[in-house]
């Protein structure tokens, strides 16, 4: 199984439009067009055909994460003080 196939089945599993696409990859500052994104989604034996790479799939299952769960929580750097006795 390909990273296409694997990013074909995705958005069709989650009902995703390229819009939508294109949005959560821009949660993880990765910019793509429409047809750069359609390109992925074709046959293999299309002339417009292109491979998905590790990279671009790596970062739309992270701003998928980011899109379902919302973005991770800022941790507070101050120490707590402590209790006294």
């Amino acid at each position: 199984m390909t990273n296409n196939d694997i990013f074909k089945k995705l958005r069709v599993a989650l009902q995703l439009r390229d819009d939508e696409i294109i949005k959560i990859l821009e949660l993880v500052d990765f910019r793509i067009t429409k047809s750069e994104l359609g390109a992925f989604f074709r046959k293999e034996d299309h002339p417009n055909y292109v491979e998905c790479g590790d990279q671009i799939l790596r970062n739309f299952l992270n701003g998928l994460v980011i899109h379902l769960r919302g973005p991770k929580p800022v941790k507070d750097t101050k120490p707590k003080p402590k209790k006294k006795d």
